[in-house]
């Protein structure tokens, strides 16, 4: 099997992440993931897990919380989605002889080389072998099952636990797809659970209160696990707390057990096992600041599971941490950042940070947003940055029709666009140097944007 062809094996199984709709208790079921992963003689068994759940900052979490063991000498598997570009990114391994680009070269370069940005991934040639090798197991289960076909989700998942079994990985990341409890990596029992800032996202699906989408989201915690939580609104709070001493979890909440202060030039976090003075990151925004406190308070706890990170590898993957398409100077002279803000509060911490970290004449926005998602929250929060808005739609069936959009931007200087390549031919007319260009809404809308490989400068 081809590496194309393998592709489109796995795209002809729904695919949950196409549809805005659907039914979220029926459509995800881990007692279908269980049944196969005996059937495969299941490769998560064999391997040490830490497991990320949330509303926002989750893959950012995931990235630091990799490159940190990177950097102490693990050979680290990292399971994230959805993909920006490649498929491949879903899947990746970072290791000390990985195929690493510096950021002194990114810096020097303006951007670096796309590959370089998504270090480690599965190549096409092994990502072939694993769906050939795993077809003949999946069609008999398919056929079988009394809890009906697997997605394409779950296909992905457990691809990604044989792959990190076969490469034999001292420590795996998993970032949840959606929600934690129904989803697919919720079949491992991880060494430490993180939760980021809950806050309100797929109501149609989790629930339409805080309570009842924490409940889903803390339905990671595991008997006995670590738990990390990012400060949360108090029913949110609430909701973990009570779950962990059901599940006899220890709890260290940032804000309380964990503290951190500084931005990110600069900062300081103190664990309950050590304190860490002067780290920086890359990424942009203090919003990452806790992003990062919560990915060492992870890897810091590890230390009560014999594996030990010392400070200098802390340090050095914290600053060596790449996430792209989040708030992503991709750009110079007008400024192009990336984010793939989704939801309310993502736009209000991206809003923060463009103010508090750049300069610029006029802000112009591209923006693009699912269907499912919440539009006005998002609009409310760029509304008063934007000078001038130019609306759009990724190529999905999930996007918002750019005419809807417009609603929301009644007052504002504002273009309809049919997709991204429009809006960007349009941005390049109307952006002047010393300009800003902020394009968000979506992570679909994102990887389009940084895909095309025409230039706007």
């Amino acid at each position: 099997m081809s590496y194309p062809e393998a592709l489109r094996y796995l795209e002809s199984f729904v695919n949950y992440e196409k549809f805005s709709s659907y039914p979220y208790q029926e459509a995800l079921n881990l007692k279908r993931v269980q049944g196969f992963l005996n059937l495969v003689k299941n490769p998560e068994r064999s391997l040490r897990f830490i497991h990320v759940a949330g509303t926002k900052g989750k893959g950012s979490t995931c990235a630091f919380i990799t490159y940190i063991l990177r950097e102490a000498g693990f050979k680290t598997g990292l399971y994230t989605s959805p993909h920006l570009i490649d498929f491949r990114e879903r899947i990746r391994i970072l290791n000390r002889d990985s195929d690493h680009f510096s950021w002194s070269h990114r810096q020097k370069n303006g951007r670096c080389p796309y590959l370089s940005d998504f270090e480690g991934m599965i190549s096409k040639r092994k990502l072939a072998s694993l769906v050939d090798r795993l077809k003949p197991a999946l069609e008999k289960y398919n056929r079988v099952s009394i809890y009906g076909a697997l997605s394409f989700f779950e296909i992905c998942t457990v691809l990604a636990f044989m792959y990190f079994k076969d490469e034999g990985v001292d420590l795996a990341v998993l970032e949840t797809g959606l929600g934690g409890r129904l989803d697919a990596t919720n079949i491992v029992e991880p060494k430490v659970c993180v939760l980021t800032p809950i806050s309100y996202e797929h109501m149609d699906k989790l629930g339409h209160t805080l309570k009842k989408i924490a409940a889903e989201k803390a339905g990671i915690i595991k008997r006995n696990s670590i738990v990390i939580s990012a400060p949360q609104v108090k029913e949110a709070g609430r909701v973990i707390s009570d779950k962990c001493k059901q599940e006899n979890a220890k709890l260290f909440l940032v804000g309380k057990d964990i503290k951190y202060s500084g931005s990110e030039n600069k900062f300081r976090v103190t664990t309950p096992y050590a304190d860490y003075k002067d780290l920086k990151i890359r990424l942009c925004g203090r919003h990452q600041v806790l992003n990062a406190a919560m990915a060492l308070a992870a890897v810091s706890a590890l230390g009560k599971c014999n594996i030990k990170v010392r400070i200098d590898s802390i340090k050095k993957g914290l600053y060596n941490t790449l996430w792209p398409g989040r708030c992503e100077v991709v750009a110079k002279n007008p400024l192009i950042i990336l984010d793939g803000a989704q939801n309310a509060a993502s736009a209000k911490v991206l809003k923060k940070a463009v103010q508090e970290r750049f300069r610029y004449r006029k802000l112009i926005l591209i923006l693009g947003v699912s269907n499912d998602k919440d539009i006005k929250g998002i609009a409310d929060e760029l509304y008063a940055l934007a000078g001038t808005v130019i609306l759009t739609k990724a190529n999905n069936s999930r996007a918002t029709d750019p005419r809807i959009l417009a609603g929301y931007f009644r007052k504002k200087d504002k273009y309809i666009t049919n997709g991204l390549a429009e809006a960007k031919i349009l941005a390049q007319k109307l952006a002047k140097k010393e300009d800003l260009i902020l394009v968000t809404g979506s992570l679909f809308v994102v990887g389009e944007f940084k895909n095309d490989k025409s230039r706007l400068n």
